[in-house]
């Protein structure tokens, strides 16, 4: 009778080996075990940043004295703050907030220098797109203390009776959308877009492929259907799913966490069905890619790492640097979540969401042609 020692080097290394052969032609899973902590890394490292400047700021300009002039140019010295264009009227600047092109409009009212002047410490509106709370604190903080130092240089010698004991300037701020800096406005409906692209990806994706490793892809192979009857037999459940989804997660808002809904709510079902429909896309096209339903699942953690990282969910969009932000502009969840905070927090309607509704579309057209491409060529 043959004895085993209890331990062999030689088959020991033998079970090694075998694990780096596998690894090796398992190059999904070598390339998530290399790329994923990479990504992490120069996500984390270069594209996060909690302290978001040069924010987009739309100016409201009723008084061109040097006094006024003066301030504005200290507002733009912060760094917080970055003039994007002037507006003439309380109604551009309400639509410019509303579509988010400015993150802030600055009010110069009538008269301002006069008033400087006089000691009358006219006052400054500053309106403040607050869906985000995050994006918004620190610039509001550096203003409050701008209020006081701006115009110190303009108030000396024989000046300096104006200020007295008081600021010059006296700063009234509108947080427009989410005036307590709610922070469950930003993340709940967020949420909305983060469920669906980690559901959506990933069950279509493993659904697929699923068909593939059970053998019963060869069935759907005899039967007289063009693939892309076979794709959109496959995905119509999961939009439905989809829906499901969403209604759940826009009752949870109302009764659990009391979000607001100002806007259109057909119009956010029919944006959710375009995001829907662009998740799926994406999960039939790993499907096509994945040989089993590992790689599947790989695949679409790959691709939701960058998007719940880059949307501006956890975030703030505006803090990330310009790369980041054209990466992120490529995601639908970025336009998703703009769509969405616009609808239940700020009441837009088809004009403000249109621009954001038609590059989802797009990104659901373009992978969608590469998903059934792929699928023609899994048939041949």
């Amino acid at each position: 009778m043959r004895i085993h020692s209890p331990f062999s080097l030689s088959r020991f290394w033998a079970i090694v080996v075998k694990e780096f052969i596998q690894m090796r032609r398992d190059r999904v899973t070598f390339g998530m075990m290399i790329g994923v902590p990479l990504i992490q890394l120069v996500l984390f490292g270069f594209a996060i940043n909690a302290d978001p400047k040069h924010l987009p700021t739309a100016v409201l300009l009723s008084d061109y004295g040097a006094h006024g002039r003066t301030l504005l140019q200290a507002i733009r010295n912060s760094n917080y703050f970055e003039f994007v264009r002037e507006v003439k009227t309380e109604q551009e600047a309400e639509e410019v907030l509303a579509r988010g092109e400015a993150q802030f409009v600055i009010n110069i009212p009538p008269n301002f220098s006069r008033d400087v002047l006089r000691g009358e410490h006219p006052a400054i509106l500053v309106e403040a797109d607050a869906t985000d709370p995050a994006a918004t604190s620190n610039a509001i903080g550096s203003l409050r203390v701008l209020m006081t130092t701006a115009l110190q240089q303009d108030l000396r010698g024989s000046l300096e009776y104006v200020a007295g004991n008081h600021d010059p300037i006296e700063l009234r701020l509108h947080a427009r959308y989410n005036p307590e800096a709610n922070t469950q406005y930003n993340i709940v409906p967020g949420l909305m877009g983060v469920v669906l692209t980690m559901t959506m990806v990933m069950i279509t994706g493993l659904a697929i492929t699923r068909e593939r490793e059970r053998g019963t892809m060869e069935n759907l192979l005899s039967m007289p259907t063009r693939p892309f009857e076979v794709m959109i037999g496959k995905v119509l459940p999961y939009i439905l799913v989809g829906y499901i989804q969403v209604i759940l997660i826009l009752l949870a808002a109302h009764f659990l966490f009391n979000v607001p809904v100002y806007g259109n709510l057909p119009m956010l079902f029919v944006s959710a069905l375009v995001f829907i429909v662009a998740n799926l896309a994406m999960g039939i096209t790993f499907s096509t890619l994945a040989q089993n339903q590992l790689q599947a699942m790989q695949l679409s953690f790959f691709f939701f790492l960058p998007s719940i990282l880059l949307s501006g969910f956890m975030f703030p969009f505006r803090g990330m640097p310009q790369w980041a932000q054209s990466v992120g502009e490529v995601l639908p969840l970025t336009h998703f979540l703009r769509i969405v905070r616009g609808i239940m927090l700020k009441g837009n309607g088809v004009e403000e969401v249109v621009l954001q509704l038609w590059q989802i579309a797009l990104f659901a057209a373009v992978v969608l042609m590469i998903g059934v491409k792929r699928y023609r060529q899994t048939l041949d």
